[in-house]
């Protein structure tokens, strides 16, 4: 870690030029004799990611960052900060600490927390980091942190884990067996060492594999950014053996959240089925993921258009974790009448069970992107191909 960056003339360059073309900039070079352009590059870089994803971290000087693809691959702010609001207690081990966003969050939470980082460039990254954000209860350890548990008698409140989801190509991953460490072949170990264990993972692994890898699994939250799946997180508890795994999905949004939760043993109730109804819901990208949509049905008092689409209506409007539209027409699809309505106009489009795609749908009937109709090309009960024409609540 090159400390001279922190100099006070270095930081106000770098500051000065967040907005700057950084490939022009790389090409002016550097202004300081010991301070490579290529160093001053990738802080700039890191300040400008840092100002949405790590609001915290962008606004306190003295903040070092990492390489591109460790900055990439941290939690933000608000997934570290959801994470840190599930634990509580004296003592937290993260033996994958990285950057240290979420260590960072714990030590808000929990008196004493250890940061195990085997890669000791960012391990010292992380650990002046702390420093400067004033967080004293975290110790820094640049070493394995599986190493350390298998030579240590402590036990711990928690042991967070967040494996590495990259192969020896840097190519992106998402099993167990795939990451580093190999948390379910490391199970036994953790579970000597705590009671409970907190472990995040690609929101591709699918959770009955999940499930399945893993022992003693209690909850299962699904976290979204602006309807995007960010991360699962797997709460481990030692000798829990309930059937019933609680499910919990969270979309965080500009004005709020979204929060749905249900457990996995009820997920194979009857669903009801309706023709559409004057209200129709369309499921954040956080239930989507969990599967459970008959138990949305049964919360949120709707019935379901069709099983594989996974629409929701109602005739009064309802609260739904997702997208909620008020349907204004219903229509048959068919070329002749959506050309004579749309031709040329401007739609919002989205397709469910349904065999073309919106690109294909837009160029055949000459429909522009905008507008404030929604327009849902799907299939309803009895088979027939619709149009719902719909408008944003």
């Amino acid at each position: 870690m090159n400390r001279e960056i922190l100099r006070a003339d270095v930081q106000e360059f770098i500051r000065d030029n967040l907005k700057a073309d950084l490939s022009r900039l790389i090409l002016k070079g550097s202004p300081f004799p010991d301070v490579s352009i290529q160093k001053i590059a990738a802080q700039i870089a890191g300040l400008k990611t840092a100002e949405k994803k790590l609001p915290t971290w962008f606004k306190t000087p003295g903040i070092i960052f990492p390489p591109r693809l460790n900055l990439e691959q941290t939690s933000s702010e608000i997934t570290a900060e959801y994470k840190a609001s599930l634990i509580s207690g004296k003592t937290l081990v993260d033996i994958t600490g990285g950057l240290g966003i979420d260590t960072f969050h714990f030590s808000q939470k929990v008196e004493k927390v250890h940061n195990f980082e085997i890669n000791k460039n960012l391990a010292e990254i992380a650990a002046h980091n702390f420093a400067v954000l004033g967080a004293n209860n975290i110790t820094p350890h640049p070493k394995d942190g599986l190493n350390f548990l298998r030579n240590t008698s402590e036990n711990f409140d928690w042991i967070f884990a967040d494996p590495a989801r990259r192969d020896e190509h840097g190519g992106k991953v998402f099993r167990f067996v795939d990451c580093q460490p190999d948390i379910p072949a490391n199970l036994q170990l953790l579970f000597e060492h705590t009671q409970n264990i907190l472990i995040k993972t690609s929101p591709l692994l699918d959770l009955s594999a999940g499930i399945e890898e893993l022992q003693n699994v209690a909850e299962i939250h699904i976290v979204a950014v602006e309807n995007e799946v960010k991360e699962l997180l797997w709460l481990l508890k030692k000798d829990f053996s309930s059937e019933e795994i609680r499910i919990k999905t969270i979309n965080f949004q500009k004005k709020g959240k979204q929060e749905f939760e249900t457990t996995l043993s009820s997920k194979n109730q009857d669903v009801e089925y309706s023709l559409p109804e004057k209200y129709l819901y369309e499921p954040n990208a956080a239930i989507m993921k969990s599967g459970c949509f008959a138990e949305l049905a049964e919360v949120t008092a709707t019935k379901e258009l069709h099983p594989n689409s996974h629409l929701y209506t109602s005739p009064e409007e309802k609260e739904f974790p997702g997208r909620c539209f008020e349907v204004s027409d219903l229509l048959v699809f068919n070329k002749a009448q959506l050309k004579k309505r749309f031709n040329r106009k401007k739609a919002n489009i989205t397709t469910r069970n349904f065999p073309e795609s919106v690109a294909e749908i837009r160029k055949k009937f000459k429909i522009k992107e905008g507008g404030k109709d929604y327009l849902f090309f799907t299939t309803n009960l009895k088979e027939e191909k619709i149009v719902l024409v719909c408008r944003k609540l």
